[in-house]
Formats: structure tokens, sequence, C-alpha cells
């Protein structure tokens, strides 16, 4: 079952591009006329959550145990750090759900490839349609903590772009996962094994140097851990581009594209 129609090349015309922008925006106005029908429910958790989270570790740890990190309030500091759990579990989980149940249970998928469109633009399609959501809605935390004391800064503005880099990586991780595991169950393990410590690690509610040197390493690496580093810089005045990190994060969706795109060739035409 599918909502919207995927726009279809003139029958007889050789590929122009390997990337066909009508094919994926046809595939993206899809997502986009479904999403028209629970928007509501989506934006009001992705609201209500960072005030949840503001209130309960930012002015509840700050009031009674952590004044400030750093010299930086601390509810200042989780809600900048947020913007990295808004946006993982905006771009990461709805891709691997999304996908699977779109492929398994509603065959939406052999649909769209009955027109012309290839797997590795329905792909790029859902990535990108997942990561512009998903750095919406990573913005919101940061709009919150401004109304609980943050100080704009010209810097936020570049807030968007780190998100948007960072949501199409997980989306791309979704993606493969889903094409991957053999049953819905099974994201647990993803969940409990990826997802879960890569925010737990990432910065976001305290600093990484105070973990093992080992863990430490491997936090350094975490994608979000560089999205809070970007977006605090931004925030607070100080490298707000990091070109090294802004790299890496464009680096991890590129690699997670081509694997999302290998996966579902596999899963879905091999």
């Amino acid at each position: 079952m599918s909502t919207g129609t995927v726009q279809a090349r003139p029958q007889g015309k050789a590929r122009l591009r390997r990337l066909e922008p009508a094919a994926i925006g046809g595939v993206m106005s899809r997502e986009l006329a479904n999403f028209r029908t629970y928007w509501r429910g989506t934006t009001f958790s992705s609201v209500l959550e960072p005030i949840v989270y503001l209130l309960a570790f930012g002015l509840g740890l700050s009031a009674t145990l952590v004044d400030e990190v750093n010299g930086t309030p601390y509810v200042e500091y989780v809600g900048t750090g947020m913007v990295a759990t808004a946006v993982i579990f905006s771009s990461a989980l709805p891709a691997m759900f999304g996908t699977f149940v779109k492929h398994r249970f509603q065959n939406t998928y052999d649909a769209i490839l009955a027109a012309p469109v290839d797997v590795e633009e329905l792909v790029s399609a859902e990535m990108l349609w997942i990561g512009v959501r998903a750095s919406v809605y990573g913005c919101v935390p940061l709009l919150v903590t401004i109304g609980f004391g943050l100080d704009p800064a010209l810097g936020m503005l570049l807030t968007p772009f780190f998100c948007l880099a960072t949501a199409l990586g997980f989306a791309g991780f979704g993606v493969a996962m889903a094409a991957t595991v053999a049953k819905i169950d099974q994201f647990n393990y993803v969940t409990a094994l990826f997802v879960t410590p890569l925010f737990l690690v990432s910065g976001a509610f305290f600093p990484i140097d105070e973990l093992p040197e080992g863990v430490q390493v491997v936090a350094q690496l975490n994608p979000l851990h560089q999205l809070v580093e970007l977006v605090r810089g931004g925030a607070f005045g100080y490298d707000p581009i990091d070109a090294v990190r802004f790299a890496g994060l464009i680096a991890f969706a590129l690699v997670m594209w081509r694997i999302a795109v290998r996966q579902m060739t596999k899963r879905l035409i091999d």
C-alpha cells in the first residue's frame, strides 16, 4: 500500500544521470504526502521530549547535584547536547522500522520499483527525506533551551546543516539494518548494541573526558559526539565551524549511503 505517486520517466528516453532528480523527487513526494497524515503526533513528541529532559536532567540535576560543566550552566549543556539525541531518534529508528514495514508488510518498494526508479534512487530519496525531517526536529531542543535561558548566537544558524549531515548517516544506517535483519524484533539488538551506547557516550549529558581512556577513543569516533561539539561550538561561540568534524560527518553519511544501497539491492533485487 502506498500514498501518492512516483513520477515516471518518459518511456524510451535514455538515463541522463545516475540519480534522476525526478525519480528521487517522486519518492520524496510520496513520503511527504504520507507524513501529512501523522505529523501532529510526531511533532508533539519531538517538542515535548526535550522539555521533559530539560526539566528532569537540566533543572533537576542542576538544582541538586550539578551546577555547571566547564563553565557552562548544566541546563544549557544538556539542551545543546540533546540535539544529537533528537537527531538519532528521528533518523535511525524511523529508517529501521519504516523501511522494514514498507518492504516486508506493505510491499511499497515493490510498487515503487515497478516505476522507472532504481534501488539507488529509492534509498537516496528515503535517506534525504528522513535526513531533512530529522534535521528540523534536531533543532527543537536548541529552541527549547533558548526558552530556558540560552542566549541566541549567530553560530546556531549552522545547526540544521550539522544535523542534516548526521541524520543522513544514521538514516543510511537504519535502512541498511532494515535490509539486513530477518525479523522486526531483531531491531532490539541494534538498538541495544549501537543506538543506545552511541547517544550515551556522545557527550550530551556529561563530558567524555571523564570516561576510561579506551572508551574515550571510541567516543571520539562517535558521529553524535562530533555533532554535539559542533552544536556547542556554534551556541557558545568557540569554533562554530570545525572543518574536520564536519567533514567526518559527511564521510559518515557517504559511507552509510553506499552500504544502505548495497544491502537494499541484495534484499530487493539479488
